[in-house]
């Protein structure tokens, strides 16, 4: 009997003990959990492996050239005041198309997920017109809308249109369907539906879009101002290229790179500042 009243003393306090534990949240659902220092030890292992690689002679620097060859000549590129005559009309270009193929892309999209006569319409056309090479239609553009800066724009905006349309409509389909019910059941109007939770709930998925969007307008924004532009990163990357000037080459596809990281950090920060409900 004594053993019994020490036992059931021993399993009391172990409950007590667990009980008085701090119980681990487990509910996270698998949220990204934020890695500091990684993304750059990466670059600079990876930039670290190819200079080592230029300067021993294992990699040809007729092939490639030395990160240490290609930062001199940005520095050359910055000092010489020609760093901002090529990005400041591509950073112009690239807003202005891309705003307005991302605004037209987003109105678009909502209104396809929201009524059934406007998804019957457009969704075969946005079918159709997604796959096309937008590159491939660049001098029909220059023939409708000249060679300067109209073509320009309206390339990118179409390039930056589809996607985001696709991505939109998606979001608004994916939207829980309980939540308008609910809406429905409290006696919300229908604008306020739509603003209070179809669009919060479809904005992830326009917010992926606009990630994949910018990336195809700098893309074609090169391409566009491989035809016909004076200034602009894509007419440095061509200039560099027929003059085989392989550190000039690299050092416009680093600005192109550092605009594509920068927008995708900028966009980030904005999930993070509009998405802040899912946390």
């Amino acid at each position: 009997m004594p053993d019994a009243t020490r036992s059931g003393e021993v399993r009391s306090s172990a409950a007590e003990s667990a009980a008085a534990r701090p119980v681990p949240f487990r509910g996270g659902g698998f949220a990204p959990r934020r890695v500091l220092y990684v993304g750059p030890v990466v670059f600079i292992v990876l930039i670290a492996l190819i200079e080592i690689g230029t300067q021993t002679g294992v990699i040809s620097n007729l092939v490639l050239p030395s990160p240490s060859a290609v930062f001199w000549t940005f520095v050359e590129l910055y000092q010489s005041g020609m760093l901002w005559k090529h990005l400041l009309p591509s950073l112009e270009r690239l807003i202005v198309g891309g705003a307005m193929g991302a605004a037209a892309g987003v109105a678009v999209g909502v209104m396809i997920g929201l009524f059934s006569l406007v998804r019957a319409g457009l969704v075969p056309l946005v079918a159709a017109i997604f796959p096309i090479p937008k590159i491939a239609l660049l001098p029909l553009f220059v023939i409708w809308f000249g060679i300067d800066e109209g073509s320009k724009y309206a390339l990118i905006a179409f390039g930056t249109f589809t996607p985001t349309v696709v991505a939109t409509y998606g979001g608004v389909d994916n939207v829980d369907r309980s939540l308008i019910r609910m809406g429905q059941s409290f006696g919300l109007a229908w604008w306020s539906i739509v603003r209070k939770i179809v669009l919060p709930g479809a904005l992830p998925a326009i917010l992926s879009g606009l990630r994949v969007s910018l990336a195809i307008a700098i893309i074609l924004l090169v391409a566009a101002e491989m035809l016909g532009a004076e200034f602009g990163v894509g007419a440095y990357i061509l200039e560099a290229g027929a003059l085989y000037d392989l550190e000039r080459l690299f050092a416009g596809v680093t600005i192109l790179s550092i605009l594509g990281v920068t927008l995708s950090w900028l966009i980030g920060r904005l999930e993070r500042q509009l998405l802040a409900w899912r946390t």
